[in-house]
């Protein structure tokens, strides 16, 4: 599988790449959302001619354009419309405001910073995918 990594911070996005190719996915790296806006103009353009991942992981806020709103945007492309999205964030959100990125933004998941365990973060993760793969299919199972 090939996972989209967006997060500004240097050290947490080569540290996830790391953790996610020793989990044998195949990390998607950007340093920024604004760097995700482009690489979505390009898909939309048909200029992109790279494998599509199959999962994102990205930082909420960020330099350009914030996680959510990058979320919002590849809801509404077909090749990424299904993926499930989780943001990550060091900031302390409300239930209601979660609530909020799920339904307007289209994100499967808010999970907070700093990261847990490796090891819970790859159950978690893992937990997330399996329950949108249940929901495409007609099955509805929460976390």
């Amino acid at each position: 599988m090939i996972w989209l990594i967006a997060e500004d911070e240097t050290d947490i996005l080569s540290l996830l790449a790391m953790v996610f190719e020793a989990w044998g996915h195949k990390p998607l790296p950007f340093p920024s959302g604004q760097k995700v806006w482009d690489w979505l103009d390009n898909i939309e353009s048909g200029s992109y001619a790279g494998d599509i991942p199959d999962f994102a992981l990205m930082d909420i806020r960020m330099p350009g354009k914030k996680g959510n709103e990058v979320a919002n945007r590849m809801r509404t492309i077909p090749a990424l419309k299904n993926i499930p999205l989780v943001l990550m964030t060091a900031f302390s959100l409300t239930d209601s405001e979660k609530l909020e990125f799920q339904t307007r933004d289209g994100v499967d998941a808010v999970i907070n910073k700093p990261l847990p365990a490796f090891d819970v973060l790859q159950s978690t993760l893992n937990k997330i995918i399996q329950n949108k793969s249940l929901d495409q299919s007609g099955v509805n199972q929460s976390l």
